[in-house]
């Protein structure tokens, strides 16, 4: 189930942020309809915990806040 979810995770371009031998994190981003079919995949992996920051935005360039 390991590299199925590596697999996974490298199709829908989400980023390992860490990883054990009994645990991977995983950053994904983009639309809500992609996050919801990650999340359905990686349930039947046996993911156990998910956390959600929602919209988020951040401007680019030069210029603050």
């Amino acid at each position: 189930k390991r590299i199925e979810a590596l697999r996974m995770a490298e199709i829908f371009r989400a980023n390992v942020i860490d990883a054990s031998t009994e645990h991977f994190v995983f950053e994904i981003t983009g639309r809500t309809s992609k996050i919801e079919q990650f999340i359905a995949i990686m349930v039947e992996l046996g993911l156990v915990e998910v956390s959600r920051t929602g919209i988020a935005a951040i401007a680019r360039g030069a210029k603050g806040m």
